[in-house]
């Protein structure tokens, strides 16, 4: 039986087998960009010790950091192929393939934290999750990645007046672009890792990121004025391939995604550490920061909505995610 089948399926079936006869050991590849240590690696790590702890050892997560299966967007293919069991994703690569993801990566469509933990931990956030499968993809939780702020080498921030014909760095997002400019800023597109030159030496005035990284990049060396607007509140994402979901039985589909809720409270207690962690060490090394007031910013988004939400469905979301309290 097996000659009539590819090389690539008669592995399949062969792979089957050995796991059937080595008791049904389940052994789940995960993939995940950060280095080891990171609040999302170490949270996936945790939900293989619960899904070993309640299996009795029967399935097992194995975790590659640090881009060791490759980049998100080749990672995300993978995934969806099966090679890939488990991913841990940021929102931005998905925008393409999954349209409900691009709503959530609005600029201020969050108002805080507490708002976007109540929309992704409730029903709209499971609503998202269940967009996945299409694509072949089952969304198991989302994982925090913290507020984005814009951070200068220049002045404090306190209004939009501040901002006018600053050069701020952004990811190339068309979405990151029209954001900047429709602050009255001007949007620069760069690599991350020309960032610090680029303000050392005056080519742009600043860039945005969250506190960990702008601490860990060594931004606030050069930009000591950061600006805590928050324009970004971008929940990441746990997924998983729908062929590998498959396999499962319906008991094992609900342990995992049972391990995979469990462990978001891990990871938001680790993430909440270190932007902690961060905050005080720039504030120690001389960082200013401040908080403008943000209703300006947000109405100022009117345009980059109409642009990029056309979608009536995707529309109805905008209201839903703002209406939720």
């Amino acid at each position: 039986m097996l000659r009539t089948l590819s090389f690539a399926a008669a592995t399949a079936v062969a792979a089957t087998l050995m796991a059937s006869s080595a008791g049904a050991e389940i052994v789940l590849r995960s993939s995940d960009t950060h280095p080891d240590g990171y609040p999302t690696v170490e949270a996936v790590k945790h939900m293989g010790q619960l899904l070993e702890e309640r299996t009795d050892g029967r399935i097992k997560i194995d975790v590659y950091h640090s881009a060791q299966l490759g980049e998100e967007k080749d990672t995300i293919e993978q995934t969806r192929a099966g090679v890939i069991d488990l991913n841990r994703v940021s929102m931005g690569p998905f925008n393409g393939l999954v349209p409900e993801t691009r709503v959530v990566s609005l600029p201020y469509i969050f108002r805080s934290t507490d708002h976007m933990r109540a929309v992704m931990d409730g029903e709209i956030g499971e609503e998202i999750l269940a967009a996945f499968e299409p694509h072949g993809l089952v969304g198991l939780a989302y994982y925090d990645s913290g507020a984005r702020s814009f951070y200068n080498s220049n002045k404090e921030i306190g209004s939009l007046e501040d901002l006018q014909g600053m050069k701020f760095r952004v990811m190339q997002s068309d979405i990151f672009v029209d954001m900047v400019n429709a602050l009255g800023a001007n949007a620069t597109p760069m690599p991350y890792g020309e960032v610090y030159s680029a303000i050392e030496t005056g080519i742009i005035d600043g860039a945005e990121n969250n506190f960990p990284s702008y601490e860990s990049a060594k931004h606030s060396e050069v930009a000591k004025f950061y600006s805590l607007d928050e324009h970004l509140i971008v929940p990441e994402v746990l997924v998983m391939a729908k062929s590998s979901w498959d396999r499962l039985s319906p008991e094992d589909q609900q342990l995992v995604r049972q391990a995979a809720k469990d462990s978001v409270a891990r990871q938001r207690e680790m993430w909440e550490a270190r932007e902690r962690e961060s905050r005080s060490m720039v504030e120690a090394a001389g960082s200013k920061i401040t908080t403008p007031d943000k209703q300006p910013f947000i109405d100022a988004m009117a345009p980059v909505y109409e642009k990029h939400v056309t979608d009536p469905k995707l529309q109805d979301l905008v209201q839903r995610i703002q209406a939720v309290r």
